[in-house]
């Protein structure tokens, strides 16, 4: 294995256990805006996915291209169902008169 592919996998692996303990220590109220935000950044990364898809010269290139267009179309879309779902938390649900007949 070369150094520089051991130096990587190494960077990856802290870079896992970092971004979980930050994640893990988040309170709940703060998801919805960092959400949002990291929405915008998968974005971000679409677009560039796109464009190493486009610039793509060999077999090996063009489908290490698909697959982050893939899995970064599937990233955004995943973001948005999420904080939509968690929006929905926040909305006023109808209320029920105190007789119990929602008849009127």
């Amino acid at each position: 294995m070369s150094a520089h592919l051991l130096f990587s996998l190494y960077v990856f692996v802290l870079a896992i256990f970092i971004g979980f303990e930050v994640i893990s220590k988040v309170p709940a109220t703060l998801h919805t805006p960092l959400m949002s935000g990291t929405n915008a950044i998968h974005g971000i990364v679409l677009v560039a996915a796109m464009l190493v898809l486009g610039a793509a010269h060999t077999q090996y290139q063009t489908i290490l291209g698909f697959s982050a267009v893939v899995l970064g179309a599937a990233n955004v879309v995943g973001g948005f169902a999420v904080t939509d779902r968690m929006l929905q938390m926040f909305k006023k649900k109808p209320s029920v008169p105190k007789d119990g007949n929602r008849n009127g």
